[in-house]
């Protein structure tokens, strides 16, 4: 099928192609009448910018890649929502890529992105060591990293200060009589040993035992925090609460509890960390560290054009402060 092009729809509207291109770049030469006329005959006729050819004389495609390990993860998936409304916002568009299963195919949709010519690149690392797997295209295309402290590397970066938002966590329920809790998180990525020795520094402090499950070898999903919590509550619960590391892991811990009759508040207060939006659901209720997905998105896509459009140089390390959401799901004992 053969592409209507600029000729076509300057010849259905009887002017020249100038004039149909000054009005489709809204050049104040042509008059609101012609430019309204020629863009509804552009609509009627189906016609659509050859991006590829003006990026070529531009030297720009308003494009932006956006890496992430998996978009069925809610919090991901929230997150490049919110960095597709502020990139809209600023003119660009994003180009969605999943770097799941592991850090080769990491390297391979950067790469992608790279060769698509995007202006620059926002992701979401797999792992701490995939800033300097990624160097080399760092160095080709703007790059700003989210959600995993990259304080210790020379790349620009904005995360939430995990280690005290898991601090808050545990200070809630310290303040609500819980003496026993149990933390349910993964180890593997610094994001995760940070929530960690924050949980930890806190036990400290307040003169308590910690007590670790390690989720590293599941998925923080729903599906692997149900999995892991079915086996946790077969043997003795000798804790008043649990922290899950991430919200998703809660409500997999929620699903459990309840399968297995083990209520929630009531026998077992549930804390999560994320604050995504289904936490909020009203037979879920739960009680959350939240790190804003919606700054953080935000704030990396300003980041990243500040680069694209300025040409500024160096690194950007943004730490934004997390909150307490206090909901339902934990109960004050003793």
């Amino acid at each position: 099928m053969k592409s209507v092009t600029l000729k076509d729809v300057a010849r259905a509207a009887g002017v020249s192609y100038s004039t149909v291109s000054r009005a489709l770049s809204d050049s104040p030469q042509i008059g609101q009448e012609t430019r309204e006329r020629i863009r509804r005959l552009c609509d009627e006729m189906g016609y659509t910018k050859n991006y590829i050819a003006r990026s070529m004389v531009m030297k720009k495609t308003d494009l932006i890649g956006l890496v992430v390990p998996s978009i069925d993860n809610h919090y991901m998936s929230e997150l490049a929502y919110y960095a597709e409304v502020r990139a809209q916002a600023r003119g660009y568009n994003i180009m969605l890529c999943n770097s799941a299963p592991d850090l080769r195919q990491e390297r391979t949709v950067v790469q992608l992105l790279v060769n698509r010519q995007v202006d620059g690149i926002l992701i979401v690392p797999q792992e701490h060591h995939s800033c300097e797997d990624l160097k080399p295209y760092a160095d080709q295309v703007p790059m700003v990293f989210l959600s995993e402290d990259l304080r210790d590397q020379p790349q620009s970066c904005v995360t939430t200060d995990n280690a005290r938002g898991a601090y808050l966590g545990v200070e809630y329920l310290y303040s609500l009589g819980h003496r026993d809790i149990l933390y349910f998180g993964r180890r593997r990525a610094v994001t995760h040993q940070l929530r960690a020795e924050g949980y930890l520094q806190a036990c400290r402090d307040m003169g308590l035992t910690p007590r670790v499950v390690d989720s590293s070898f599941s998925r923080s999903s729903p599906e692997g925090g149900y999995e892991m919590a079915k086996e946790l509550f077969r043997k003795p619960i000798d804790y008043t609460a649990i922290f899950a590391s991430t919200d998703s892991n809660a409500l997999g811990i929620m699903r459990a509890a309840d399968e297995m009759g083990i209520q929630i508040p009531e026998q077992l207060s549930l804390m999560g960390f994320d604050n995504i939006s289904a936490s909020a659901l009203s037979r879920i209720d739960l009680t959350t560290v939240e790190q804003s997905k919606r700054e953080m998105a935000t704030q990396a896509v300003d980041i990243l054009l500040n680069k694209i459009e300025r040409g500024t140089r160096g690194y950007v390390h943004q730490i934004l402060m997390p909150s307490l959401i206090k909901r339902g799901s934990c109960r004050m004992v003793g």
